[in-house]
């Protein structure tokens, strides 16, 4: 194949990522983008040209001749729509794209629904109407609902989907009276509204082979949830999960290959990308639509996943000679999500030459202009949909989390973009037949800080001199010297139990460890406070009292406190036989220390966006999150006393009743050894990595953690295989039980008098600055799909 030197018309998004992947090509010289935008006057190979309009096509042949070009690329519909393949045949210039007969499958929908009646290709009954009142009457007498189609090009604005008579009507006479649309109002098709999931399918074609790219779905509307007025596309992703193979089949045998025999059959071949919009309904897939050109926002999603060589594919399609069925169309075997940024006001009016900030992405994320441009050397808005994120995943979730990460790099004043991309594919995360949530195992934790929040005030009212009573931290402290005790300490008092970890206990008939268990809980909540315990008191309630049972778990709570430094100074037994019931106990305690006014964590205000974020390793799955662990247990038909899976040394039941560990003594000691430098502590405990660290933030920073910076213990990736990442986030401690903020030019000293004292020190990341202020993300974790099983 000789060197290619192209013209691509056009200035999205879409065009953008065409650019793109065109200047990988080694057969491809220069591209010419007519006019192009602030995204492709970055690429290589590529210039961009304004002065001549994409729609003076005289300009552009001439144009065209100047430069020598060989292959025409046009993006939008439009010039296709007025015939710009059949300007560029005429002089013998190649153009990957319909000609203008072939082009009328999307100028014009009363044609391609008569197509699709004609050549029996499955879509929804409807009607074509060029007279108002005609139509208005066929609404108030149609008995299902519909949509309204204006049949011309509408910049993909054109389709109304009314919810009620009123709605229609006025959709109606919007389009046909109103000429809300201009000309492509002067017909309308009203058809049967469809219900099911919809697919856009991006299929190369050179008159005769049809070869397709991954399934994707977008978003069409503005609002979250697919709510508020239509736009061009706020997102999308691909492949999908509906998307079998067996679908994929269906739809290539009863729609795409039709489609392409039915043209040539009707004496007009179609060369280029044939862009088909379906409905999965119960009775199968129907057509929606066809558009004659790549989809915006779909082709910068499915390009990322192209092996294949796109220069190379489109020559196949452009000549005279059909050669498409010779060259491969390879397919990347990972997800693609993008996250399209609109303008403030988008889709009605909105402002442009917003001046904006665009960071380089990282390998794996590519950012996609679409209305921008360059003034001068500054880039600035130049449309409603200004500019998208793309990234690719191993998972769908991957993808979409890159995405998010990749919007992060973009800023201009009143942007927009949805925040529920690929929605649709994750709806049934969360009851998934083969993943786990700690809600399916009963217990809710946005239930449990649903009530923090709705108690807050009830216990404001007990504030007191030397007592602010603010909960939600790990410990309540009281300043003695406020409390009328003059140069007294603060004391810090925590509380807590060890939930249904103490069934298992029960099953093994092992009581020690859930002692230390006791004790680790409330201790480790109070040292990153900056306290030092030294006093525990604990809590034993049952249906009929076992001295056996009792004592070896008091003996655990006593080893517990040894090794915390405190003493156990008393405890109350209670025998409940109404409201346990057989060898049921259940236990709390309540741990208290004293500290310094210096001594006190978190330094919320000295902490600062670069603060290191060091981590200590946790003995197992310490004593948080069993009830989803023994509903993981039971799903996988084990028994405590089977081998452990993670651990052939023990079987299932010893394994998960390693003890919490203690982190009090080297904790103190370090904090003694190098003064200020550590910020704030959090202990990772019910709530896991999402809902702990930032306990100890002020409001303004977030907690950046790379999630593939630390040794997973076995247990841990176990449970992976059927607890979904983000609920391992919020659930267990993952290995790590405690994590401190650190100022970086003190992180070397910190993390070696850990390591003297015994611990297991990890790196974890960073403070940054919390994008979208207190509404933003408090804890972002980093490569969270490599969790996924």
């Amino acid at each position: 194949m000789s060197s290619l030197r192209i013209l691509l018309i056009g200035s999205g998004g879409r065009e953008h990522a065409l650019a793109w992947k065109l200047s990988q090509s080694p057969s491809v010289e220069s591209i010419i983008a007519v006019p192009g935008n602030g995204g492709t006057a970055g690429l290589p190979k590529v210039t961009n040209n304004n002065t001549v309009s994409e729609n003076d096509f005289a300009a552009l042949v001439d144009l065209a001749k100047k430069e020598r070009i060989n292959l025409v690329v046009p993006g939008p519909e439009q010039p296709l729509v007025d015939g710009v393949e059949n300007v560029f045949r005429e002089v013998g210039i190649p153009v990957f794209g319909p000609s203008k007969d072939a082009a009328r499958m999307e100028g014009s929908k009363t044609f391609s629904k008569d197509f699709m009646k004609k050549h029996n290709i499955p879509t929804a009954a409807y009607e074509n109407f060029s007279d108002f009142e005609k139509a208005s009457e066929y609404l108030k007498k149609v008995g299902h609902n519909v949509v309204i189609k204006a049949t011309g090009l509408a910049a993909g604005k054109g389709v109304i989907i009314p919810e009620s008579q009123e709605e229609a009507q006025q959709a109606l006479k919007d389009i046909m009276l109103d000429r809300q649309f201009g000309n492509a109002g002067d017909e309308v098709v009203i058809e049967e509204f469809l219900t099911g999931d919809e697919l856009s399918i991006l299929s190369f074609c050179d008159g005769t082979t049809i070869k397709s790219l991954p399934a994707a779905q977008d978003h069409k509307r503005i609002g979250e949830g697919d709510t508020g007025l239509n736009t061009g596309g706020m997102g999308c992703y691909a492949p999908t999960k509906i998307a079998t193979p067996a679908l994929l089949a269906q739809v290539e045998r009863e729609i795409l290959q039709p489609t392409v025999d039915g043209m040539r059959k009707d004496g007009f071949p179609f060369k280029g990308c044939l862009f088909t919009g379906l409905m999965i309904t119960p009775n199968g897939p129907k057509v929606l639509e066809y558009n004659v050109r790549f989809g915006d926002p779909e082709t910068q999603t499915v390009l990322p996943l192209l092996k294949s060589d796109l220069a190379e594919i489109m020559v196949a399609c452009s000549g005279p000679v059909p050669l498409l069925k010779y060259v491969p169309v390879e397919i990347e075997q990972k997800f693609s999500a993008t996250v399209v940024v609109a303008a403030p006001g988008y889709p009605n009016s909105y402002p442009k030459n917003i001046p904006m900030q665009v960071s380089t992405p990282p390998a794996g994320t590519n950012i996609f202009h679409a209305g921008t441009k360059l003034s001068g050397d500054s880039l600035v808005s130049s449309g409603g949909r200004v500019i998208a994120a793309e990234a690719v995943g191993e998972t769908l979730r991957a993808a979409v989390d890159r995405a998010y990460e990749g919007v992060k790099l973009i800023n201009f004043d009143g942007m927009y973009y949805r925040k529920d991309i690929a929605h649709r594919a994750f709806r049934d995360e969360k009851v998934s037949s083969d993943k786990l949530t700690y809600a399916q195992s009963g217990v809710s934790i946005d239930a449990g800080n649903e009530l923090v929040d709705r108690i807050k005030a009830a216990v404001a009212t007990t504030r007191r001199p030397g007592a602010d009573a603010i909960i939600g931290g790990f410990g309540g402290e009281v300043d003695l010297s406020q409390a009328g005790y003059p140069g007294a300490p603060i004391i810090v008092g925590a509380i807590d139990g060890v939930g249904t970890k103490l069934i298992i206990a029960q099953k093994m008939n092992k009581h020690d460890t859930v002692g230390i268990d006791l004790v680790a809980m409330n201790v480790n909540d109070l040292v990153v406070q900056g306290a030092e315990p030294f006093m525990f008191l604990d809590y034993y309630g049952c249906s009929k009292l076992d001295v056996s049972v009792a004592a070896a778990f008091v003996e655990g709570v006593a080893q517990g406190c040894k090794d915390a430094g405190c003493a156990l100074v008393g405890g109350e037994t209670a025998e409940m036989p109404d409201l346990y019931t057989g060898d049921d106990y259940d236990a709390a305690g309540a741990a208290i220390g004293v500290m310094k006014a210096t001594q006190r964590l978190p330094r919320k205000e000295a902490m600062a966006e670069g603060d290191v974020l060091i981590a200590l390793a946790s003995s197992g799955v310490h004593s948080n999150g069993f009830s989803l662990v023994r509903k993981v247990v039971d799903k996988r038909g084990l028994s405590y006393t089977d081998k452990a899976p993670w651990d052939s040394s023990a079987s299932v039941g010893e394994s998960l009743l390693t003890p919490t560990r203690i982190y009090v003594k080297s904790l103190l000691k370090v904090l003694a050894q190098t003064g200020e430098a550590v910020k704030g502590m959090a202990h990772i405990t019910g709530g896991g990595l999402t809902e702990n660290v930032p306990r100890m933030l002020p409001k303004h920073l977030a907690a950046e953690i790379d999630v593939a910076t630390w040794e997973h213990p076995p247990v841990f990736k176990w449970l992976r295989e059927s607890v979904v990442p983000t609920e391992m986030a919020r659930t267990f401690n993952n290995g790590i039980g405690m994590v401190l903020a650190v100022a970086p030019e003190a992180a070397d000293a910190v993390v070696k008098g850990l390591e003297a004292e015994g611990e297991k020190v990890y790196t974890i990341g960073k403070l940054v600055n919390r994008e979208g202020g207190e509404k933003g993300e408090w804890c972002v974790l980093k490569n969270l799909e490599s969790w996924a099983a």
